[in-house]
């Protein structure tokens, strides 16, 4: 993962991906300059410490807007992976898709309504502080002018936190907008990949149209509602691209659950499972099992009874010099930690597990036996050969 974790809140991990110090700078940077327009008579010290504050409270209106698709997503049954705040905003990696259109509905409409409910908090303390400081001006210049450090931040992030949710309404899969359409052509068409192909080029369409009207304003045209300017172009155009990544991928997501539906580990997975030694050492085991064979993963035995998995990972991790004095059952991962599969359990189910967890193989455990290994490969190459033969 490109970034850093930061915690955890609701069990759910926050991740910062390290493009979000980039925004994060330039939005402290732009809220500078503009709340030293708004008061000549804040120092730059006062101008830069309200920005990066506005700047913080809004990416934790952020976070706020995708801590509510989780929360509800998960109410559903349906795993969260983790948070993760970037450059465009945050995104909530939800591993599942719902299990029915209204709850695609819902999962989608909540966030949106959080930044509406946000935004509209904010405005009732930036107004109702106006109100409370007596605040007169016969222009609007005059009141930029008096308000004070507490209401500009308070009437800025209610502002922002509407746009926020009007943005992310906008017809174009996957923003919220793009879910609320499919949750509706789900309903009526009661095909999930149907709606979702539809909602995806529904998105592609609303990508290109930011694109075209992005390279439009590197050229000096004005367009209703967002304006013109080199910095706004560009801005637009990388958000279209974004978008028309996204819409592609979700899509290619559903196509591959679709196929993958009902078809049992045993199936796929490995019944050949690649075994080593738990006493010898790591650079025997390099030579010996894991250069002689192409499998990544290997059960580990003690004395005839299972005691771990050793991959290639865990081999990567130790310095070169420390192979040959360390041995094998000191860098695996002992059997009472792996996460292992059932041969009956559903592949999709056992695909969205080794992608949740960033691992390439399941050991396949039948009562208290290993009976394969699923191997994310076998199954990358399982679903090439289904889209060729489709």
């Amino acid at each position: 993962m490109n970034g850093f974790r930061v915690g955890k809140i609701f069990n759910i991990n926050i991740h910062i991906d390290w493009s979000w110090l980039l925004i994060f700078g330039l939005v402290s940077w732009s809220l500078a300059s503009s709340f030293g327009q708004m008061h000549a008579d804040w120092s730059p010290l006062m101008q830069w410490g309200m920005a990066l504050l506005a700047a913080l409270l809004f990416f934790l209106s952020v976070l706020a807007h995708e801590l509510a698709h989780s929360l509800v997503a998960r109410a559903q049954g349906v795993p969260v992976r983790n948070i993760t705040l970037f450059m465009f905003g945050g995104v909530s990696n939800i591993q599942k898709e719902p299990a029915s259109p209204g709850n695609e509905l819902l999962v989608a409409i909540v966030g949106p309504l959080t930044s509406f409910i946000l935004g509209g908090l904010f405005l009732l303390l930036g107004t109702g502080g106006l109100a409370i400081s007596n605040v007169t001006a016969t222009n609007m210049n005059d009141l930029l002018a008096q308000i004070g450090p507490a209401n500009t931040i308070f009437l800025w992030l209610g502002s922002v936190n509407i746009l926020l949710g009007l943005f992310n309404l906008i017809p174009g899969f996957p923003l919220d907008g793009g879910r609320v359409v499919r949750s509706i052509l789900w309903g009526i068409t009661k095909d999930l990949k149907k709606a979702t192909r539809w909602a995806s080029w529904l998105g592609q369409a609303v990508a290109w149209l930011l694109i075209f009207a992005g390279m439009a304003m590197l050229f000096g045209a004005q367009i209703p509602i967002l304006g013109s300017g080199f910095i706004n172009g560009l801005w637009l155009i990388f958000i279209g691209w974004f978008l028309q990544n996204a819409a592609v991928q979700s899509y290619h997501r559903v196509v591959i659950q679709d196929i993958l539906e009902d078809i049992p580990v045993k199936q796929l997975m490995n019944p050949n499972v690649p075994t080593t030694l738990a006493n010898i050492s790591v650079e025997d085991f390099v030579d010996n099992y894991l250069m002689q064979s192409d499998n990544r993963a290997f059960i580990v035995y003690d004395q005839d009874k299972m005691v771990g998995l050793i991959t290639i990972e865990d081999v990567r991790k130790l310095p070169a010099e420390s192979r040959s004095t360390t041995m094998v059952r000191d860098v695996m991962t002992p059997s009472e930690k792996m996460i292992v599969v059932a041969p009956e359990e559903d592949v999709t189910d056992a695909f969205d597990r080794l992608q949740m967890k960033d691992i390439r193989q399941l050991p396949v455990v039948a009562g208290n036996k290993i009976v394969g290994l699923l191997r994310r490969k076998d199954i990358l190459r399982w679903l090439q050969f289904q889209s060729q033969a489709g």
